[in-house]
């Protein structure tokens, strides 16, 4: 009954205060911040509009809107409008349960492709880093409508493939094969030079010759390679300097010393010539080397060649019998590559490859290498798959799938053999038995991807890289300083979730992790070495994320402290309460447009914040980044700045006020339960590769309240999100039946 009462007082009771103080700005084709408060209804509230929703109650619990030169509401109108909607449009319709959304197809990202190449193969290379950077949506790099293949990036796919596969394979052929460089050299007029080598082992080896030549006259240069004095291949060498082109002759070498030559057959010179360029012919020889000797295993075979070739394939067998073997080693590897067992056309497909490579003459290892490779590029392996249902339907995932999903949310990878034998049993489909492997799973070191990845990207961990704080001002600062900044942080969570903490401890732990190096920075003593290790902190200075140097630098200029940056990081990282975009045109505080700088950094803010048109937003940020003003631009401790006390007071919009980052912790920690449900939301927007819609509240209510049930500990939120249907089923992209 209450919430019909409240619906029925919306045209009666909301609307008409909404029309009197917010429609001037909030109506029509230029609506300020895009919301049309005109064109909203009650039966949209809790649906489409519910985004818009939650923006107006932030804005008028922090007496942000109506702005200042306006006409305001009184108390009494303000709670009304705040009640209806607190009470009916921000309560989410849950009577015919949790939608699952749908989420698109989507490639694995650099850090997943890098952790899966590792994984499958147990080699430790990274190919990925040399990738384009992800597309970044809802604040992750997880998102699937945002994660494309432009045409340069499967330009990448392919020498990666071919990386990889060299890296797990050993091969025989040139391109593995020991390398000797030689010493080139320069021939101005007819003549050859000449080179000695020692060859040791007996055996094919390919001569590599980098050559260019000065061009003049009506033709190009000649080279005529050669070994123990016999002509061995002979070249017109038709390239310029700045363009060696490469020049291969293959060899059969005994034991013994030889001689390697290199002749200039056709000088030639023109004085008549205009053009100093094209008046002299010569020979340019970059570089020589020997490879080989080639067709020979390297005596130490790399593990992750054993491993593939567990049942020696016999070279003298019929080829239709090499790869009918081939095909029993290819299979698992591929069904993991797949994450889910490979079908028979798909191996038919990738052994063609195999059996047309030996056909050609390539070696059974080089074939494996190209088989390999084949797979690496097929989009069974880069994207992620899961099928549709039929349109207007939902469908369960299966366990492939599930187990897919929990394995990139929490280790950034591919399912390990313990969940991908789970998932073939049948094993991983039910909710307590996604709970039972997410429980298993976060205790796994792999675990440590969730912090590198999530709350890198979260916390805004990454962008410290890109923050160059000014060595004149901070000269302590350094790379060693920085690097202690992000791994603070990173233990500081790790330990959250490997020790099941509860999360509401990022808003206001009383303890740390650090090395000498940062204690120092911090004022700690007694701590002595490189390693991190616990401590406790003076809660009077220090305390959560929001005393950690790595968030309080990452928030700041080059030059000084941004309260602006820090407020903001805060509404919108730790209470999915971001404000709007600035206005355009808004003049930097820094004296960009030329103004002379003046007073102190809070007096500068508030005469930039006088414009109505910034004061709306100030007002929510400005009071937060003040809090944190006894930290300076890099973190450490201060009572001053320059010659003026630090004023790290301030008040609220809603009238509460505190005195430094001890009384402002206490009263962000008191806000705990839209932490709870910013981290929730956080969370399953990264896990689900998708932005959540207005349907998702539901779940993410059903999950903020289960955890505040059970400790706040971290396993809580991450059970519940793996047994909600947003995590479990997909919709069709038509509309829900």
């Amino acid at each position: 009954m209450c919430a019909v009462a409240f619906a029925d007082a919306y045209d009666a009771d909301v609307r008409p205060i909404l029309q009197k103080y917010c429609f001037d700005c909030h109506s029509g084709d230029r609506a300020e911040a895009g919301i049309t408060l005109d064109t909203y209804r009650e039966s949209r509230a809790k649906t489409h509009e519910r985004k818009a929703w939650v923006r107006v109650l932030r804005q008028l619990e922090g007496r942000a809107m109506p702005p200042d030169d306006a006409d305001q509401p009184s108390r009494e109108e303000a709670e009304k409008v705040e009640r209806w909607i607190t009470s009916y449009a921000l309560v989410p319709d849950c009577s015919k349960g949790e939608r699952p959304g749908r989420v698109t197809v989507r490639r694995l990202n650099r850090e997943e492709y890098n952790n899966t190449v590792r994984d499958l193969f147990g080699i430790d290379v990274r190919p990925a880093d040399d990738f384009p950077s992800d597309e970044i949506g809802y604040g992750f790099d997880t998102i699937g409508d945002v994660l494309s293949i432009p045409p340069v990036l499967l330009d990448h796919y392919i020498d990666a493939a071919e990386v990889v596969a060299r890296a797990v394979i050993a091969s025989t052929d040139a391109e593995a094969a020991p390398i000797r460089p030689i010493e080139g050299g320069r021939l101005n007029s007819t003549g050859q030079f000449t080179r000695t080598i020692d060859i040791t082992e007996e055996g094919n080896y390919v001569l590599r010759v980098m050559a260019w030549g000065d061009q003049a006259g009506p033709d190009p240069c000649r080279m005529v390679i050669g070994v123990d004095g016999k002509p061995r291949r002979k070249a017109e060498v038709s390239n310029g300097p700045g363009a060696p082109l490469e020049y291969d002759v293959k060899l059969r070498l005994d034991r013994g010393k030889h001689e390697i030559a290199v002749a200039f057959l056709n000088d030639f010179y023109d004085k008549a010539e205009k053009d100093p360029k094209k008046r002299d012919r010569n020979l340019a020889v970059d570089t020589i080397t020997l490879a080989g000797p080639v067709g020979i295993l390297p005596a130490t075979l790399p593990a992750s060649h054993t491993r593939f070739f567990s049942k020696p394939i016999d070279p003298a067998s019929d080829l239709t019998e090499q790869m009918e073997a081939f095909k029993v080693l290819l299979k698992p590897v591929a069904s993991r590559a797949f994450r889910r067992p490979a079908t028979a056309d798909e191996l038919d497909g990738l052994a063609a490859v195999f059996f047309a490579a030996r056909r050609e003459g390539e070696t059974i290892e080089r074939a494996a290498q190209l088989t390999l490779s084949a797979l690496l590029v097929s989009p069974s392996f880069l994207l992620r798959f899961e099928g549709d249902p039929p349109p207007g339907r939902i469908r369960s995932l299966n366990d492939y799938e599930l187990a897919a999903r929990l394995s990139y949310f929490l280790w950034s990878s591919l399912p390990d053999d313990d969940l991908f034998r789970a998932a073939a049993r049948g094993e991983v489909h039910t909710p307590e038995q996604l709970a039972a492997q997410a429980g298993r799973m976060l205790r796994d070191p792999k675990a440590e991807a969730l912090v590198k990845n999530f709350a890198g990207q979260w916390l805004q961990l990454r962008g410290l890289d890109e923050v160059k704080p000014d060595p004149k001002r901070f000269p302590g600062f350094d790379a060693d300083l920085r690097a202690a900044f992000r791994r603070e942080t990173e233990e500081f969570f790790s330990h959250v979730v490997r020790e099941d903490r509860s999360v509401l401890e990022f808003l206001d732990a009383d303890y740390t992790f650090v090395n000498e190096r940062l204690a120092r920075h911090y004022k700690i003593a007694d701590v002595k070495g490189p390693e991190f290790r616990r401590v406790s902190l003076d809660t009077t200075k220090r305390g959560g994320l929001l005393g950690q140097a790595s968030i309080l630098t990452v928030t700041s200029n080059a030059t000084r402290t941004s309260p602006v940056k820090r407020g903001k990081w805060i509404l919108e990282n730790l209470f999915a309460a971001p404000p709007p975009d600035p206005p355009p045109n808004v003049p930097e505080l820094d004296g960009a447009s030329g103004e002379k700088l003046v007073g102190t950094l809070r007096q500068r803010m508030e005469k930039h914040r006088a414009d109505p048109a910034c004061a709306s937003c100030h007002k929510l940020m400005d009071p937060l980044g003040f809090g944190l003003e006894n930290y300076d631009a890099v973190g450490a401790w201060r009572d001053r700045d320059g010659d003026a006390a630090v004023d790290s007071g301030g008040e609220l919009p809603d009238g509460r006020r505190f005195s430094g980052p001890a009384e402002l912790r206490t009263i962000l920690a008191a806000r705990k339960d839209e932490f709870r449900r910013c981290l929730v939301e956080k969370l399953l927007t990264y896990g689900l590769g998708r932005g959540l819609e207005y349907y998702d509240a539901c779940a993410v209510e059903r999950i903020a309240a289960a955890s505040a049930a059970d400790g706040d500990r971290f396993s809580v939120i991450v059970a519940e999100i793996v047994k909600s249907p947003a995590f479990r089923q997909r919709e069709s992209g038509a509309d829900v039946k």
